[in-house]
């Protein structure tokens, strides 16, 4: 399990929690059964609109990919690389099918069984190169609606409040009622404002990581099997994939600040 969601989504939930005892209020006036209607339906039903029904379907199952822990691991797999490389230039290509059975990464059986049976680089790159491409389109869209639902809750937790309000104002003849009355409204807005910063925007983010994670991976072995294919020197291949590794670490520190940069600016 990736622990890291589990722990900010405890430790940001918590907090709220936290604070509302601390100012003397109590969490169970944040069960407003109304207000989490309005919020959690109506973001649900924005959503199906904005996206096609099968891809709302597999709401479940991205809460499943966020919280497992993925394992991919950039150093293991160069390293498997080189010792691909060695192997494949004092015994051929050929040698390496027995290898190519025992990987249980489809992507990376496939390729490798592609080398082995004399594909082309031109062609193997253009097949590998596509299937990445799709995949990443696939996970695009996916982790693009958990971000626009980050953008639908606030709206539909505003709304809510104003259908409240509405009710408050055409009931005036007990002014005692008022502030409980004005105070339940608004629950709606703390639950839009709440599930988008603290569940669709994060979880998304953490997919959009994930996803990026997986194709560089692929990545990684698509300049392997084309190395190994072309029967490079394993030293080279080794420096080949890690200056590919470092790139990226360069690549992503260097968007994490623009981001927080643009965070700060916004602030």
């Amino acid at each position: 399990m990736d622990l890291s969601t589990l722990i900010g989504l405890i430790v940001g939930f918590g907090a709220l929690i936290v604070a509302m005892l601390m100012e003397g209020g109590s969490p169970a006036a944040l069960i407003a059964p109304s207000a989490m209607l309005i919020v959690f339906g109506g973001t649900i039903g924005a959503t199906m609109i904005a996206y096609p029904l099968e891809c709302v379907m597999k709401l479940p199952a991205l809460f499943g990919i966020v919280f497992k822990q993925q394992k991919h691991d950039a150093h293991a797999l160069i390293e498997r690389f080189v010792e691909l490389g060695e192997k494949a230039r004092k015994n051929g290509l050929l040698s390496l099918e027995s290898d190519a059975q025992e990987i249980d990464d489809p992507f990376l059986k496939q390729a490798l069984m592609l080398a082995v049976d004399g594909t082309d680089a031109e062609t193997l790159r253009a097949i590998l190169e596509s299937q990445m491409e799709h995949m990443g389109e696939r996970h695009e869209v996916l982790f693009g609606m958990l971000e626009a639902m980050g953008g639908f809750a606030p709206t539909m937790g505003i709304i809510g409040t104003v259908m409240g309000l509405v009710h408050v104002l055409s009931n005036l003849s007990d002014p005692n009622s008022l502030g409980p009355e004005i105070a339940v409204a608004f629950i709606a807005t703390l639950w839009g404002v709440c599930t988008a910063n603290l569940l669709w925007l994060p979880l998304g983010g953490k997919l959009k990581r994930k996803s990026h994670e997986e194709v560089f991976f692929r990545q990684i072995a698509l300049e392997g099997i084309l190395a190994v294919q072309s029967g490079e020197n394993p030293r080279v291949v080794r420096q080949k994939l890690e200056g590919m590794v470092a790139r990226d670490k360069k690549k992503r520190g260097a968007d994490d600040e623009a981001g927080a940069s643009e965070a700060k600016k916004a602030a």
